[in-house]
């Protein structure tokens, strides 16, 4: 996965084991993207997906209605409930408000 940070933040690329959450992985490499709950209910963790979508899993339900209540816009999911599905590839990401 490689990370797309903001103005503070240099890319960085970190190898990702299998089911991992986004937010997990974000928080090993002290990428900046911000959480609270890691239950889906509050949002803060959310990023655009840049490249990559299609190697994460699917978005839960939960997860799905908050991110029709943030509406901001396609590609955008929760950092701790995005999980990274088996095999190889690169998965880009900002945090929304970067």
């Amino acid at each position: 996965m490689e990370f797309v940070g903001g103005a503070k933040a240099r890319d960085k690329a970190v190898d990702v084991p299998e089911g991992g959450s986004l937010v997990d992985l974000c928080d090993q490499v002290l990428a900046p993207v911000p959480f609270s709950c890691r239950s889906a209910s509050c949002g803060t963790c959310q990023v655009q997906v840049l490249e990559g979508a299609e190697l994460l899993e699917p978005a839960s339900e939960e997860e799905q209605d908050l991110l029709d209540l943030l509406d901001d816009g396609e590609g955008s999911r929760l950092a701790c409930q995005a999980r990274v599905k088996p095999g190889p590839g690169l998965v880009r990401l900002r945090p929304i408000g970067t």
